[in-house]
């Protein structure tokens, strides 16, 4: 249930302005008894909700006297007092990430061999827009199979967003399709690559029939292979990244005859 807490207020200033509310125009020593707020608290919890401007105070009267502003501004002036806090958090975040951005990536990468793995379609996508967003060089990607046709479009349009990204960054990106996986990507898909990506001179898409299986050779050293599904034909079974120099080297060389025979993309 909504409380004026959700909102800042103490249990004793959530008291007194609902109080307010009822009594009307009232001393302080009224409104401890109304609300059951201490005397010896009273007057700090009425300063306190008078900062946040929900109640007006008589000043000339004695003994002094408060009474509550109108509940749809005091809970606008509630919620823009939260936005604004907010916005500074948010702001104060920003903040320590670009100092942390630049403390973490001034630290020696760590080359030996890793590897790690993902099982099912949502974490397959999700550990390949983390490693395509790690790319600082260049990536090589491979696709030959078709995720299924209820993912299309959201794994399509998130990759795609994640290679613009790269882009943005001077991320250099070659990608081969078999024929089929492009035949099953969605129109969404097919204009915002014609519309954003395909003048760039740091993409270059070509189709070549002779790919089989899909998988992302990442700055050189890292390699996501998808494993498909051997009981649902097309489905998404999981990934395997390695990080291994010598074997991704190997795989670009299996990469480079089938790229020089493909031919540019065309929808």
């Amino acid at each position: 249930m909504a409380s004026l807490r959700d909102l800042g207020l103490s249990e004793y200033e959530a008291r007194a302005y609902r109080s307010l509310l009822n009594t009307g125009p009232t001393t302080a020593k009224e409104l401890s008894r109304a609300s059951d707020v201490p005397m010896g608290r009273i007057y700090d919890v009425l300063n306190s909700i008078e900062q946040y401007n929900l109640v007006r105070s008589q000043t000339a009267s004695r003994p002094k006297k408060y009474v509550a502003v109108e509940p749809a501004t005091a809970l606008d002036r509630l919620l823009e007092d939260k936005k604004r806090e907010l916005d500074e958090k948010a702001d104060q975040y920003e903040s320590i990430v670009d100092e942390l951005s630049d403390e973490l990536d001034a630290a020696e990468p760590v080359e030996e061999q890793f590897w790690t793995a993902a099982v099912g379609p949502e974490e397959t996508k999700d550990l390949l827009l983390e490693r395509l967003a790690a790319a600082d060089r260049d990536i090589v990607m491979i696709a030959a199979n078709p995720v299924p046709q209820r993912d299309m479009q959201t794994a399509g349009e998130d990759i795609l967003e994640e290679v613009e990204s790269a882009l943005d960054r001077g991320v250099s990106i070659d990608v081969l399709m078999s024929r089929d996986l492009v035949d099953a990507l969605s129109e969404t898909v097919g204009k915002r690559y014609r519309n954003s990506l395909q003048s760039r001179e740091d993409f270059d898409v070509r189709t070549n029939d002779d790919v089989t299986g899909s998988f992302n050779v990442i700055d050189g050293v890292e390699v996501c292979i998808q494993i498909p599904n051997p009981l649902a034909s097309g489905d998404t079974f999981g990934m395997i990244d390695l990080k291994d120099p010598e074997f991704a080297a190997n795989v670009q060389e299996e990469f480079v005859p089938r790229w020089e025979e493909a031919e540019p993309l065309t929808f």
